[in-house]
């Protein structure tokens, strides 16, 4: 009975009485039904990412100082995630295809390749990383006021690398397999651990930022130990058996990958230099400057999350029935995304453009941080439901293996707009307000080109094959 419970939930889930079979059943369904779990743990994420910060901006006199710390810190973080996403982006969108192709087996090489990778890049990064922790914080825009803070956070952070990377890395492997409330419970289990220890290690121990640190550390590290157990468990088709690395497929994953690594990495980069160029404009002012940075980012991760789940479900949705030819579907998921997107961000960019405050006040309530967060914020956010172009066109790329296309609107945004509009605007009469006008300016000039390339060199495409497969 149990099993034919089973079967009967994973046929609700899919429209087929396979696991994971994404080539039956309504195509927005489908993207919905593995969409709201992967958004529902992205919002657990980014609530105890809030909560780590709201603690952190409450501590006092020095709350400022804490968050702006942290800011200092983002950007070695968005790297540490950047290699999670070199071998996961890669790997599932690989592994997809191969299971729309009817290959389990050589989707399940991919699997052990990405987690053996994960555990190598773990273990450099970890000694890497704490050696140089001070140095490169320094280098990154703190100053005598932030850096302790950051380095407190971020020594102890980096102690849980390797644990962060297999719970980030791997757990896209279980929503691909059609499982997305086990995703959901991975992060539910580790929000829940970090939501519980932040008051005790920040407050009752009295180690501030520190205890901050230490309770992700634990929480991704239980997290991970959930990820291995279920895929090395009887329930998922694909099975995490061995460590190796299958070299055959190792180049594969690694140029496909290089697109989710390459957006963290460029991320990571502009993070860093727009840090060094508040420093260096805002002066005095530079720890406000950092800090209304630091929260815009945050809340950013917020207005994201809708069009996020949406678009993770609809690249798995995608790459299979890519993999089982069937072009009509491919369509399908393609429209659903964008104009989901479109719709959810131009709500919250109504939202964070006339009532901003209540959301800022869950980070601090220091008066002068959130004047300038409210200013900065406006510039910022000015081209926001753009970003539903940017994130349609890429998945799509990445979904169908086109790692030239996918890589290449990785760089142009952060890389070859964002990073010289960084440099160039405030010097030209914008001062420190040209820094947030040039994510502005990137995001409607980077996802405009890549939501029109995609257009015509996929879309078109898929539906010229879906005509002639139904004439």
């Amino acid at each position: 009975m149990q099993d034919e419970n089973r079967k009967q939930e994973e046929t609700n889930l899919t429209g087929s009485s396979s696991k994971g079979d994404f080539s039956k059943g309504n195509v927005p369904y489908l993207i919905l039904k593995l969409g709201l779990p992967i958004m529902l743990a992205e919002l657990v994420v980014v609530l105890y990412n809030i909560v780590d910060r709201a603690y952190i901006g409450h501590l006092g006199d020095t709350g400022t100082n804490a968050i702006t710390g942290l800011g200092v810190c983002f950007p070695l973080i968005t790297l540490i995630s950047a290699f999670a996403n070199l071998c996961s982006t890669g790997g599932t969108t690989l592994a997809t295809i191969a299971r729309g192709e009817k290959d389990d087996a050589k989707a399940e090489r991919m699997m052990g390749t990405s987690f053996t990778l994960l555990l190598l890049i773990g273990a450099t990064l970890t000694v890497l990383f704490f050696i140089t922790a001070p140095w490169l914080l320094e280098l990154l825009g703190g100053d005598e006021n932030s850096l302790p803070y950051a380095i407190g956070y971020f020594r102890i952070y980096v102690i849980g690398t390797i644990p962060v990377l297999l719970s980030l890395g791997m757990n896209p492997y279980i929503n691909a397999q059609g499982f997305p409330k086990i995703g959901m419970t991975t992060v539910v289990i580790g929000a829940l651990i970090n939501i519980a220890l932040d008051p005790v290690f920040i407050f009752t121990l009295h180690m501030g930022v520190k205890g901050a640190a230490l309770a992700t550390v634990i929480s991704q590290s239980v997290s991970a130990l959930w990820v291995i157990f279920f895929l090395r468990s009887k329930r998922p088709p694909l099975r995490l058996k061995r460590l190796g690395i299958d070299k055959k497929q190792l180049g594969g994953l690694l140029k496909l990958g290089a697109t989710g690594f390459t957006f963290r990495v460029t991320s990571s980069i502009t993070q860093a230099i727009v840090n060094v160029v508040l420093k260096a404009w805002a002066g005095p002012l530079s720890t406000l400057y950092i800090g209304a940075m630091s929260l815009n980012n945050s809340i950013r991760e917020i207005m994201s999350l809708p069009n996020s789940g949406v678009t993770g479900a609809g690249q798995n949705v995608m790459s299979y029935n890519y993999g089982a030819k069937k072009p009509d579907r491919v369509c399908s998921c393609i429209r659903f995304i964008f104009l989901t997107g479109l719709m959810v961000n131009t709500l919250m960019w109504f939202l964070m453009l006339f009532i901003p405050k209540p959301i800022i006040c869950i980070f601090t309530q220091d008066p002068e941080l959130i004047r300038m967060t409210v200013h900065c914020g406006r510039i910022f956010f000015l081209a926001f439901p753009f970003m539903a172009l940017q994130m349609s066109g890429q998945t799509t790329f990445v979904a169908l293996n086109y790692p030239k296309h996918a890589l290449f609107f990785s760089m142009l945004r952060k890389i070859l707009l964002v990073t010289p509009l960084t440099l160039l605007l405030p010097g030209i009469g914008l001062g420190v307000d040209g820094v947030f006008w040039a994510e502005c300016i990137s995001q409607f000039t980077g996802a405009s080109i890549c939501f029109t390339t995609m257009y015509f060199t996929i879309w078109k495409k898929m539906k010229k094959e879906s005509k002639k497969a139904s004439s």
